[in-house]
C-alpha cells in the first residue's frame, strides 16, 4: 500500500442506476454546484441526479473520498461507471468482486 503512487488499477462499476440510499438521503441530500456566473448556484438531489445521469452519483461519492490534488485527479481517471450492466472493458478480462 503506497498512498502517494498511482498503481494503475482500474475500477469498473456497473448498474449504477440501481443504487439505493438509506434513510431519507434520496430526497434530502443536496448536491451543490456553481456555474461560475453571478447567481449561478445550482442544487440537485440524488433522485434528480439519478434521472439525469446515474453514473454521476457514484462518481461524486468516490471523488470526494480521493485525495485532493494532482494524484487524486489522476486516480479519478481510473474509475469507470456505467448505468447498465454492459461495459466496453471485456477485452481486459476484469475480475468480479462480490459484496
Amino acid at each position: 500500500y503506497t498512498p502517494n503512487v498511482d498503481c494503475g488499477d482500474n475500477v469498473i462499476v456497473i448498474n449504477a442506476g440501481k443504487i439505493k440510499f438509506t434513510g431519507k438521503k434520496m430526497n434530502e441530500k443536496v448536491y451543490t454546484s456553481h456555474t461560475g456566473h453571478p447567481g449561478g448556484q445550482r442544487f440537485q438531489t440524488p433522485r434528480e441526479a439519478l434521472v439525469k445521469n446515474p453514473a454521476s452519483v457514484i462518481e461524486r461519492a468516490v471523488k470526494g473520498m480521493l485525495p485532493k490534488g494532482r494524484l487524486g485527479r489522476a486516480l479519478f481517471h481510473n474509475l469507470f461507471v456505467y448505468a447498465g450492466s454492459e461495459h466496453p472493458h471485456a477485452a481486459q478480462t476484469p475480475k468480479v468482486i462480490k459484496f
